[in-house]
């Protein structure tokens, strides 16, 4: 007998609490009911946040959800507390899931054009027996191909994945993520390029000049160690360097002119 009588009693609570809240805005009634259906709304949240990164959010979202249910709730329907606040959560759970997380800038029009899509895809599908064509969408939900197209399109940007995502183990059973296969600028191009520009003027050079260029930047010698190898002092090494420098960039920078002037 007493296992019969604690549901009413809880729902004698629930409703005490309601009505304290209701009206006199009763901040430890409000905290009851949060507490008591707390576990409620999370189940909700995860059913729609399927545990990913937004879980929190969602749950958050479910009890303002469920604190407007709260506030609006009226028992003279005949209907149970619990029975007007599940769909109350859901909807705000909705709402936050269509118009916050979606990761570019979508129409609103095409926000709710997908789920439509969605359903109407697997009614046809049932109907038919295979997979509907783009016109058959369009038909049923009375919209334009071009809307269908657009609002399946639209709906891959629901959400931006990291490029910690993993996407698939390889042979080895180590993890993929889109960061390994996502390419980048290869810096190796910029330094054959500028290789092979130099030494197309290196012939400008005379034998020391060449020799010291070699040591100093394609080897990464110091101008003392090119001395010692040359027989000639440091300073005479810095001097020829900086000489060679100059006829170096002197004709790399009037290359393009050459090339302009011997085409016209």
């Amino acid at each position: 007998m007493p296992n019969k009588s604690q549901p009413d009693n809880l729902n004698t609570d629930v409703n005490k609490w309601i009505k304290a809240f209701q009206l006199y805005e009763d901040e430890e009634a409000q905290n009851n009911l949060v507490l008591h259906y707390k576990n409620l709304v999370n189940s909700i949240a995860r059913k729609y946040s399927k545990g990913k990164s937004y879980h929190e959010d969602v749950f958050q979202v479910g009890i303002i959800g469920l604190l407007g249910a709260i506030r609006r709730y009226d028992d003279s329907y005949g209907k149970s507390f619990e029975a007007f606040a599940i769909p109350t959560i859901i909807g705000e759970i909705k709402r936050f899931l269509r118009d916050k997380t979606w990761s570019v800038h979508v129409p609103r029009r095409i926000k709710e054009l997908g789920p439509k899509i969605r359903s109407t895809v697997e009614d046809l599908t049932r109907e038919l027996q295979r997979s509907p064509q783009i016109h058959e969408i369009a038909d049923r939900l009375e919209v334009t191909e071009e809307e269908v197209l657009e609002a399946m399109e639209m709906g891959r940007s629901y959400q931006a994945l990291s490029v910690d995502h993993s996407i698939e183990a390889d042979v080895d059973g180590n993890t993929v993520t889109l960061l390994d296969i996502i390419g980048n600028i290869d810096e190796g191009y910029e330094r054959v390029n500028q290789k092979l520009v130099v030494e197309n003027v290196l012939h400008l050079l005379t034998d020391r000049e060449r020799q010291i260029i070699q040591y100093t930047y394609l080897e990464n010698l110091s101008q003392k160690e090119t001395g010692d190898i040359l027989n000639i002092s440091q300073m005479h090494v810095s001097r020829l360097q900086r000489q060679a420098i100059k006829k170096l960039k002197d004709a790399i920078l009037a290359e393009p002119m050459d090339k302009e002037s011997s085409t016209s």
